[in-house]
């Protein structure tokens, strides 16, 4: 009876330490698929979650939300028991919708937003630099750990919002699109909330900044809940399934640009003088054009090469280049010594106002071409087309006025009050608005019209009004203004534009010698 056992034994020695070899294996390998994906991981996501549910403020709104999701569920279901054919879903959908909106729209991005600025009011953020994680990092990791609370939010809401279903009136494509998009809206109002958190440095602007970002969130609340009702209502019936893919790639696509842009801009506040901090925004603002041209491009192209989509990205993106302008073109003089020597003639994502503002005006320049060449090819020469050119071309023109009027008069001087980029970026904006305001002020002084042709030929306000009227006389409609007098404002602008390039130039100079 030994031999049998000693000969089991014997042969499952072998199989035994192979199936050991195999546990080990596994073992060893999920280790170090852990050990992978832990480097990978952000650890800030990590910590930040752990923190996050811990507070007050995610419990206390995580149940309330859910008391309220229960006691409208009760509604529906007293008020839909006696009827078969009742058709209750858009409500108690808008209804749900609105108790996820009030946290995924203001709770969440008001959160991401006080994390951030109290890290640097506390000045902890310079404990997170010395972990070697870098901005982008930390900045990635603050937005995903409130984005993994905002899906816990919504994965209680979830069976709610489709229970609104099976009340009927309601279909599952717009439910679908509402929260698709609202996701969309809530990942683009935690990066507004987090650049927003980098803006300000002193007391008195964090103060301002603050209440800012609650009027912001509280009104894009309030406008987002306006247009779901509005959608839900009547966009589902009116548009075609086309027409509303072509929104939803619209409405994403920006989103994706302007979020991204506005990353790029937070992490770049966030670096050292030392490193190559505009190479991130620069390069954004560059895609953002590129993508917008090409799908520019596409949409005049399914319209049918109607010129009119042509004008409206002519006028619409120079005015985003011209906000963009702002912050790129009075950046600090010079460079830090690190970055002199990589930098070259033609470098401009490297740091520097003078790199910064040559960009802008190639981008300005660039784009006015591109649209205004196809105003031209497939113009029909009717009035309301010359108006469209007329505006492609004076609005960059305007733009460049009044973005080197404020370099000349900031950083010409011998004074250094003005040429701070935040002074800087202030008195551009005052300049404009001395340049709106006083013209027409002048003319109602001297008994003339307010909208006088030539005393408001620079006022980029009432002249871009002045370049869109039209003037009827002896049965022929003509535009108000010709292109003699666009030829005026863009000699002025060019003008403008190379003798603050000059100004520029000799700024870095003078910072490079001191």
């Amino acid at each position: 009876m030994s031999a049998p056992v000693e000969t089991s034994s014997a042969g499952a020695g072998p199989q035994a330490m192979v199936v050991g070899e195999l546990a080990e294996a596994r073992a060893s390998g999920f280790e170090a698929f852990q050990e992978r994906w832990g480097d990978r991981l952000n650890p800030l996501v990590v910590k930040e979650v752990r923190q996050g549910l811990r507070t007050r403020v995610f419990w206390v709104c995580f149940g309330l939300m859910l008391v309220a999701c229960v006691v409208l569920s009760l509604i529906a279901f007293v008020e839909t028991r006696d009827s078969a054919f009742t058709q209750h879903g858009q409500g108690f959908f808008l209804a749900y919708f609105t108790c996820l909106s009030v946290v995924h729209f203001i709770v969440i991005p008001y959160s991401a937003y006080r994390s951030l600025a109290r890290e640097r009011e506390d000045d902890t953020w310079v404990l997170l630099v010395l972990t070697g994680l870098g901005p982008r990092k930390i900045l990635r990791g603050k937005m995903l750990s409130y984005l993994v609370q905002a899906g816990l939010y919504a994965s209680a809401v979830g069976p709610f919002l489709l229970f609104s279903y099976y009340l009927n009136g309601i279909s599952l494509p717009n439910i679908l699109t509402v929260l698709g998009l609202g996701g969309a809206w809530l990942m683009f109002l935690t990066v507004v909330a987090v650049c927003a958190a980098t803006l300000a440095d002193g007391r008195m602007g964090r103060a301002l900044v603050h209440f800012v970002v609650l009027g912001a969130l509280a009104s894009g609340w309030g406008s987002v809940m306006i247009s779901t009702g509005v959608w839900l209502e009547s966009g589902s019936r009116s548009l075609r399934l086309g027409d509303l893919t072509q929104t939803v790639v619209i409405l994403l696509t920006w989103m994706f640009l302007e979020g991204w842009l506005l990353f790029e801009v937070a992490a770049s506040r966030l670096s050292l003088s030392t490193e190559d901090y505009t190479r991130g925004p620069r390069r954004a603002v560059v895609g953002q054009m590129a993508v917008a041209l090409v799908g520019g491009l596409l949409l005049w192209w399914n319209a049918g090469f109607d010129v009119e989509v042509a004008e409206i990205f002519g006028v619409v993106g120079a005015v985003h280049l011209g906000l963009v302008s702002l912050f790129m073109a009075t950046d600090v003089d010079g460079q830090a010594r690190a970055l002199r020597a990589v930098t070259g003639p033609f470098s401009l994502f490297k740091p520097g106002a003078l790199r910064g503002f040559r960009l802008a005006v190639l981008l300005l320049m660039g784009w006015c071409a591109v649209w205004l060449g196809i105003e031209l090819g497939w113009g029909d020469g009717l009035t309301k087309s010359i108006i469209g050119r007329m505006l492609t071309v004076v609005m960059p023109a305007y733009i460049l006025i009044y973005l080197s009027l404020g370099i000349l008069v900031g950083r010409m001087g011998g004074t250094d009050r003005f040429s701070s980029p935040g002074a800087l970026r202030l008195l551009v904006l005052v300049l404009m608005g001395l340049g709106s305001g006083v013209p027409p002020l002048v003319a109602a002084l001297l008994g003339l019209d307010t909208t006088h042709v030539h005393l408001n030929l620079l006022n980029p306000v009432v002249g871009m009004n002045l370049f869109s009227t039209t003037d009827y006389d002896d049965g022929v409609t003509s535009p108000l203004m010709s292109w003699q007098q666009v030829d005026t404002v863009v000699v002025v602008a060019l003008i403008l534009a190379f003798l603050a390039d000059r100004v520029l130039s000799a700024r870095e100079k003078w910072a490079h010698r001191s």
